[in-house]
């Protein structure tokens, strides 16, 4: 019965793709159908996992369905819903609209059969679907340079990423013999024996397949520039597809956290792209620009958390964020307007006292909420979450009356135990056992922290101490990247040279656009 549902779900976006691709507004009616029906067969999915959860994760031949990948399904059924509504309004009149709506439903789909997939051909099929369905969406505009050139690296991150799946899926069936996804699952969860060098070689190749997919520093490069796609598709990108790296390492944490040098990978390379690329992010003056930013950092936090064994937060933040990114990059241009504002206003820097009352007040109420929920785990992300309500409570103190503090530390209070209560209910359903999890000051909670607090020491130098030689050439390199794309580009174009547009051709290209039109409203 599930798979005749799963199947169904996936048929809606084939129909779908059918009769959008024919670029008539007429097919709205027909489209608010289809969506309709695909959230009635979602509905009796979900329906068919609660009555039956208690005999385990329906697994049934090529798919399955657990609280997981019933999340981010879900997920799906939202932002495709959202993105196709949008793009009907964004695209109308564009000449290569069916095109559009053709390559966006078939990633769509691609993405719901790599997070249904119980099967790992399957799953290796639908993700090389994606990319190839994505690079399509991302030359959209293949007249414009810098799209022909961030589509050119992806497309060869793309191809060293499948390939190294490739690698790993191959190792794990040599390993174990099995191809069911949820057998693997389970066997790596009770075996707790040493493992072999092809399972050893299986964690890594996973761990490097999710950098790549997670846009990870150095090969970071192509995220920034993507920007030149239509929004609905960096919306796609940003809230949807590159998340698969974090749920692929959901996915196969049981055997990627039994090997010590493919979670410290995760670690570090993650690690040190959350700490440059929230730093880098401060820096840059276009909008998506720092919305990109803002999702590299984003993806490498939620990696670590990953590589922690903290799966109920790494989901929580994948779910948020998601819809958090798409939110910003469907609605770009009010923020810009408040940005704009944000940018123009005063921003004094508060007194000492109010940044040691902020800690005060942040320490004892993140306290006060690991006690509650009774964690037991690392105090990083309690750390960071420390540091976050500080800034947050220092800067309001400052801008508010001091008659006010109240309503701002309840507003806090109220933030945080929306926190704790998502995290401890999340953690009911998706947590890992004991001996896959960091525990408190142990290797990987002391690197994490101590990238917490380098977080906010130098994010509050760019901020108050701008002014000061050194901050400002940091500010410099930062505002570069770290050279580290250019460096990236380079390497690319000598391994696979790419003939980009000429720059002197666009503008050919729009002055006979714009004398056509001329001439045609004559």
């Amino acid at each position: 019965m599930i798979n005749i549902l799963v199947v169904l779900l996936l048929l809606h976006f084939l129909i779908a793709a059918s009769f959008m691709s024919k670029a008539s507004r007429s097919n709205a009616g027909l489209f608010r159908i289809a969506n309709g029906f695909a959230i009635g067969v979602a509905i009796c999915i979900a329906l068919g996992w609660g009555s039956w959860a208690t005999q385990g994760d329906i697994a049934s031949g090529l798919f399955e369905i657990n609280f997981l990948r019933l999340s981010v399904v879900s997920l799906i059924g939202f932002m495709s819903f959202i993105l196709l509504r949008y793009s009907i309004h964004y695209l109308h009149g564009e000449k290569h609209r069916g095109r559009y709506f053709r390559y966006l439903l078939t990633t769509l789909l691609s993405v719901t059969i790599v997070v249904l997939s119980n099967h790992l051909i399957l799953f290796w099929l639908a993700w090389v679907g994606i990319s190839l369905s994505l690079h399509r969406l991302l030359l959209f505009y293949p007249n414009r340079p810098r799209a022909a050139l961030a589509a050119h690296k992806k497309f060869i991150l793309a191809r060293l990423a499948e390939s190294a799946l490739l690698g790993a899926f191959i190792c794990i069936y040599l390993s174990t013999g099995m191809l069911q996804l949820n057998g693997i699952t389970d066997y790596y969860l009770t075996h707790a024996t040493t493992l072999t060098v092809l399972e050893q070689s299986a964690a890594g190749l996973l761990a490097i397949v999710a950098l790549i997919k997670c846009a990870q520093l150095p090969v970071h490069g192509w995220l920034m520039q993507v920007v030149e796609s239509p929004t609905p598709v960096s919306a796609l990108l940003h809230a949807g597809i590159i998340n698969l790296g974090g749920f692929l390492v959901m996915m196969f944490g049981p055997l990627i956290l039994r090997v010590e040098a493919a979670k410290w990978l995760i670690l570090i390379v993650a690690g040190i792209t959350t700490l440059l690329a929230a730093l880098i992010m401060t820096t840059r003056i276009s909008l998506k620009v720092r919305l990109a930013w803002s999702t590299c950092a984003q993806m490498g936090l939620m990696l670590v958390e990953c590589a922690l064994g903290l799966y109920e937060l790494a989901l929580l933040h994948l779910l948020a964020h998601s819809a958090y990114k798409a939110h910003a990059f469907l609605n770009s241009s009010q923020w810009i307007h408040e940005d704009l504002t944000r940018r123009l206003s005063d921003q004094l820097e508060p007194p000492l006292w109010q940044w040691l009352i902020a800690l005060v007040v942040a320490t004892g109420l993140t306290t006060a909420a690991a006690v509650v929920i009774e964690y037991q785990g690392p105090i990083s992300i309690w750390g960071l979450m420390v540091g976050a309500l500080t800034v947050w409570l220092a800067l309001r103190f400052e801008a508010q009356a001091p008659s006010s503090y109240f309503r701002i530390i309840t507003a806090a209070v109220v933030l945080l135990a929306a926190y704790s209560a998502q995290k401890w209910l999340l953690h009911l359903v998706v947590a890992l056992p004991n001996d896959l999890r960091a525990q408190a000051l142990d290797g990987a909670d002391i690197w994490l922290l101590s990238l917490v607090v380098l977080l906010i020491v130098v994010n509050y130098l760019l901020y108050y101490r701008a002014h000061l030689v050194t901050v400002q050439k940091l500010s410099r390199v930062l505002y570069a990247g770290l050279y580290l794309d250019e460096w990236m580009t380079r390497l690319t174009i000598l391994l696979w040279p790419v003939h980009l547009p000429s720059i002197k051709k666009q503008k050919h290209l729009a002055i006979h656009r714009y004398a056509a039109g001329h001439e045609e409203q004559k």
